[in-house]
């Protein structure tokens, strides 16, 4: 796995564009009707984002954003103070970014098409980098990581949300009911067309066996069948992971486990998807 397979990915699959249809499809480029139905379904399925935006200081903090998808967490960064900067792998979000900046006239820093591997910005630039539901797509997380720290300042903080390992959907739906499911598909050589019938043409062409071991078949049931990568976090891998860093805070929210509909369970405390994790860099001052 490497870093050109996962903007290939990103790049043709949008984050969320075929949550309400397509861009292009559901709303023939009509830029400003999409961003509004985005943001709404966004914010209606995932109401604790703007609650946990809310908790943060943006006022005036010179703010950096690793992977735009549709912009709509940068549009509330940006409308809570912050001094707003972006990056993205692919040239599609980047794209869209700058149009919906420019439709709501929202102020910002700068824009880029770059990678975390390599941040196109000097050392001790920023005080925030926040990401959203990216950095557990990076195979190269440990050279990511490091890049984050280069380019935050000694008291700087990196804010993220990665995917939960302990979450009702990880431990539940994905490990165990999807499994089970495809098993089932495969031993009566089913094949039900749509997603599952993607997920068959997966372990038929891996093989069930090789396709169904949690470090495969986590990356296609996260973000799609084609997905190339993710990875699922707790503390520990947080801390293996983020070696530059020390953690501050940790939360989880949002019950989450399809095909289960365990959104209304009031446990997202405990069970949720989202890992939002806050940390400080461990290098000293200047």
């Amino acid at each position: 796995m490497n870093e050109a397979q996962v903007q290939a990915f990103w790049q043709a699959h949008p984050c969320g564009d075929q949550q309400v249809g397509g861009l292009d499809h559901a709303f023939h480029g009509d830029y400003d009707g999409f961003f509004r139905q985005y943001d709404a379904f966004r914010y209606g399925h995932e109401a604790h984002i703007l609650g946990c935006l809310d908790d943060i200081d943006f006022r005036g903090a010179k703010l950096l954003e690793i992977g735009l998808g549709q912009g709509a967490d940068s549009e509330q960064i940006i409308r809570r103070g912050a001094r707003w900067s972006g990056l993205d792998l692919t040239a599609e979000s980047v794209a869209r970014l700058r149009t919906r900046l420019q439709l709501r006239q929202l102020p910002y820093d700068e824009l880029k098409q770059g990678s975390a591997l390599a941040i196109p910005y000097p050392d001790n630039t920023f005080d925030k980098v926040f990401s959203h539901g990216v950095l557990h797509h990076i195979p190269d997380i440990r050279l990511a990581e490091r890049e984050i720290a280069r380019v935050l300042k000694p008291d700087g903080e990196l804010i993220m949300m990665v995917y939960a390992k302990w979450s009702f959907n990880y431990l539940v739906a994905i490990s165990l009911l999807r499994r089970l499911g495809l098993l089932v598909l495969c031993g009566l050589n089913l094949d039900p067309g749509g997603v599952y019938g993607d997920h068959v043409a997966n372990a038929r062409r891996m093989g069930l066996t090789n396709y169904l071991k949690m470090r495969n078949f986590i990356n296609c049931n996260t973000d799609g069948p084609d997905n190339p990568y993710s990875k699922v976090y707790g503390l520990r891998e947080v801390r293996e992971d983020f070696p530059s860093f020390q953690v501050v805070r940790a939360y989880k929210r949002w019950m989450h486990g399809p095909p289960l509909p365990v959104s209304w369970l009031p446990l997202g405390r405990l069970l949720g998807w989202h890992l939002w994790v806050h940390l400080r860099p461990t290098k000293p001052a200047r």
